[in-house]
């Protein structure tokens, strides 16, 4: 986990928090603190129900005037394959209402896949090459599914893989079945940041919170480099944060020596 040339400091660092509410303050602190450091970041920015607070965080520090987003670009995961941006499934429909709409993100700045284009595997390439022509990710933020993926990357997907189309597993789908009227109308397909497109992020951010996450947690952090846990690949990013609650972190076998490392500081900004 050491990073090259580095003697004091894992390339993967390791915070544990007493509750969910202070790991997702951390989270959105250390996005904050990229955005007043570097205005003009690029950001690569999640979805799903672990990033509502993260989002609901950003829109209050905003509203204080602590943070902006008006010189900032950003890069979603992923999207649903057959989805119109004005479905209220959609990622885009939903980065809207937990985020862009309550803050001063310029919409021509805010770039997710387009999930009815008429052609999928062109919107990828469209969209992978799009990344690397504004410098990449800077800070990526990024959820963990149970299964180990990260974005839409599905166990078995290429550490090295770009941005592409993806089968999404049953459990993937059974997951994100509450989001939809009917559990029949979740996608089987979406387009998403490959595993090598988020490795290239100059930082990663990661939270994970809940007991039902501690069993992948340790096989992201302590498992092999494996396809089988996506996740696992951030072992090899040179700058990575993981956020974990104390429920999250329950099943690492070397939880003391991350919090020698980094002992917690528990004080709420937001």
């Amino acid at each position: 986990m050491s990073s090259p040339g580095s003697l004091s400091e894992p390339a993967m660092k390791i915070l544990i928090h007493q509750t969910r509410a202070l790991a997702t303050d951390c989270a959105a602190s250390l996005i904050a603190a990229r955005l007043n450091r570097q205005p003009d970041t690029v950001l690569g920015l999640a979805t799903g129900g672990t990033m509502e607070m993260v989002y609901a965080d950003l829109i209050a520090r905003h509203r204080a005037g602590k943070v902006s987003f008006a010189q900032a670009t950003s890069f979603n995961l992923d999207e649903y394959v057959g989805l119109a941006g004005t479905h209220r499934c959609s990622y885009r429909h939903y980065m809207r209402e937990k985020l862009f709409d309550h803050v001063d993100m310029d919409p021509a700045r805010a770039f997710l896949p387009q999930g009815d284009a008429p052609d999928a595997e062109v919107e990828a390439a469209r969209y992978e090459a799009a990344i690397a022509a504004a410098g990449d990710i800077g800070l990526q933020l990024l959820g963990l599914g149970l299964n180990g993926h990260i974005g839409f990357n599905e166990p078995t997907s290429s550490l090295s893989s770009l941005t592409r189309i993806k089968t999404l597993t049953r459990s993937t789908r059974e997951a994100n079945a509450r989001f939809f009227d009917d559990p029949k109308d979740v996608p089987r397909l979406a387009i998403t940041m490959g595993i090598g497109t988020i490795l290239r992020a100059q930082e990663v951010v990661l939270l994970a919170y809940g007991a039902e996450k501690a069993d992948v947690v340790a096989r992201m952090i302590e498992g092999p480099v494996a396809a089988a846990c996506p996740a696992s690949a951030l072992q090899m990013h040179r700058k990575v944060t993981i956020v974990l609650d104390e429920a999250a972190a329950s099943a690492l076998e070397l939880r003391d020596y991350y919090e020698q490392v980094h002992p917690r500081v528990e004080n709420a900004s937001s």
